[in-house]
């Protein structure tokens, strides 16, 4: 390998990253298979690691931005985007507070299949770019995903886990009481 063997687009945490990101793809990839209770069920437990994974990327300085790429298409995420929408209903739209903008304090609707398409794109582009076999390729990669984990696809995996954890809690045996006592 001509590329330099420690540099940062080639560490543990990059790899790790690679890893899960690939596994969330490949299962959206096939989400029309899955029922509803096997996508939430599997989106429990990816999304805590995806986050995790995300803010473990190294800081990466990029030598050529112009080798930096999109590859999922509008096309592709609308596609995704609708058998998500259409999967999650009736739980598909959820509030939350976007606490960027402190002046506004006023619930956002938002969407468990727009967040999820949009986490998607991001994690397959990287996986996209990364593949190429060039360290600019690598570097922009890694480069873009520390970013928009930063302002887009970690913000939206927070916003959609409290919905998952109440659509869980929804759905189980009404056995106990599920009230939560703070002391």
């Amino acid at each position: 390998m001509s590329e330099i063997p420690n540099h940062p687009a080639y560490s543990k945490n990059v790899f790790e990253m690679i890893t899960v990101a690939n596994d969330f793809c490949i299962f959206f990839a096939k989400i029309e298979t899955y029922s509803k209770t096997e996508t939430i069920d599997y989106l429990q437990k990816v999304c805590p690691l995806l986050y995790i994974k995300g803010a473990l990327l190294p800081d990466v300085e990029v030598e050529n931005p112009e080798a930096n790429e999109r590859f999922v298409t509008e096309g592709d995420w609308e596609i995704l985007f609708n058998e998500l929408r259409n999967k999650f209903q009736p739980d598909d739209e959820f509030w939350f507070i976007d606490n960027s903008d402190i002046n506004n304090p006023d619930p956002i609707k938002g969407s468990l299949g727009e967040h999820f398409a949009d986490i998607y794109q991001d994690l397959k582009d990287f996986l996209m770019l990364y593949q190429k076999n060039t360290l600019d390729a690598k570097e922009n990669a890694v480069f873009e995903l520390k970013r928009l984990f930063a302002t887009h696809w970690g913000l939206r995996i927070v916003n959609a886990m409290k919905t998952l954890h109440y659509i869980t809690l929804k759905n189980l045996p009404p056995e106990e009481d599920m009230t939560y006592d703070i002391f």
